[in-house]
């Protein structure tokens, strides 16, 4: 697996991965249609949101963005092709978005995670520290902390 810097040229791309992702678990057409404006990556948000993608086999396997100022950021996108989904490709990129962030001087990333998502986060180290209100579905999604101190890149 390869991790690299994204490119603001495949901002559609990785969009179109996001969208197939959250459709994957079970989302309808109406839903995805409501939460499109906050899955889209737009090609000026690339290199500022720190985008970093996984390459799977010469494949785009997933993408993570990373937004903020130090010392508290948010992972705003982390999604993984349902393809690639159980090759490690979330660990690596959230390994990896950990220690570029605690080199960039960040202590922690806030994580709105998808209820389903949560476990995965939970198990990556992060804390549940409330809910919050997504605007885009008005349902409540688990509020996540995740300190970036010890980069997990071996967990």
């Amino acid at each position: 697996m390869d991790i690299r810097a994204g490119r603001p040229q495949e901002a559609a791309e990785l969009t179109e991965l996001i969208l197939r992702s959250k459709a994957h678990w079970g989302y309808d057409a109406a839903f995805l249609a409501r939460c499109r404006p906050a899955l889209t990556l737009h090609e000026d948000q690339v290199e500022p949101h720190r985008t970093l993608v996984a390459e799977l086999d010469g494949r785009v396997a997933g993408v993570v963005t990373v937004t903020g100022v130090p010392p508290e950021g948010e992972i705003d996108l982390l999604f993984i092709d349902p393809w690639a989904i159980g090759h490690g490709v979330g660990r690596a990129l959230v390994g990896h978005a950990t220690a570029a962030a605690a080199a960039e001087g960040f202590e922690s990333l806030l994580i709105e995670s998808d209820p389903q998502a949560e476990p995965f986060y939970l198990r990556m180290g992060a804390v549940r520290i409330g809910e919050q209100v997504s605007p885009a579905t008005g349902r409540a999604l688990p509020l996540l902390r995740l300190g970036v101190s010890a980069p997990i890149l071996d967990r």
